[in-house]
């Protein structure tokens, strides 16, 4: 019952096969949400919807811990330079310790993963944010704090990578990620000249071509001409 698995052969397999999107606000940020398969086999599709993201909310399996597959999609978003939250999943099943993930996400994919779960105007917390880059624990030694502002555009600039545990199934943890996603993602600026990226081409039910694009600056208005160079 996914809402955005909407093909037959998605439901039937329980899997995700091709990109969709969703709109919704969140608090006072507007936010489109990017659905991408996470199995390698559509990895095609994966990555040309990853280059096109603001930040990107990479899910892991609290149970089994980083596999392949998402090893791939890290070095996907580490290539395209893309923002990256994590939410450990299912963590309502047996034999998962927070601490011991926590250790392998730093060993797998990268020692600046830090818990976001916890207290964030904790001292312990803003330390573990504050060594990830030499300036902020400079401030930090010199302050014994690290700005808001300043975590935003450490996740901004991919030298924290916020990580978040729960259970999706039971809604456990999802409130804390997306409250974290309205406080510490950073809008990026456009220029007034219109570019765009096209990720995905679609037809309709009538079998019109569908050209899926962000817009990367100015304005596009219905019928526009467009004419590549």
């Amino acid at each position: 019952d996914a809402f955005l698995d909407t093909y037959e052969l998605e439901r039937e397999r329980g899997i995700t096969i091709f990109s969709k999107q969703a709109i919704f606000d969140l608090g006072d940020t507007h936010v489109t949400l990017l659905d991408t398969p996470g199995h390698v086999d559509f990895s095609a599709e994966m990555e040309r919807t990853i280059q096109v993201l603001d930040a990107a909310i990479l899910v892991v399996s609290g149970a089994d811990g980083v596999q392949g597959h998402t090893r791939t999609l890290w070095r996907l978003l580490k290539r395209y330079g893309i923002p990256v939250f994590l939410f450990v999943n299912k963590m309502d099943q047996n034999g998962t310790d927070k601490e011991l993930l926590m250790e392998h996400l730093k060993k797998e994919l990268d020692d600046r993963c830090v818990d976001f779960d916890c207290t964030s105007d904790s001292g312990e917390f803003l330390e573990n944010v504050a060594v990830c880059e030499e300036q902020a624990l400079e401030y930090y030694l010199e302050h014994g704090t690290v700005s808001e502002q300043t975590v935003r555009e450490l996740i901004h600039d991919r030298h924290v990578f916020p990580c978040y545990f729960g259970s999706a199934l039971k809604m456990d943890g999802v409130e804390n990620l997306l409250l974290g996603l309205e406080r510490y993602t950073k809008n990026r600026s456009y220029p007034a000249e219109f570019g765009a990226k096209v990720y995905k081409i679609t037809r309709d039910a009538q079998g019109n071509r569908l050209t899926h694009l962000k817009v990367t600056g100015g304005v596009l208005k219905a019928r526009d001409v467009l004419r590549g160079k």
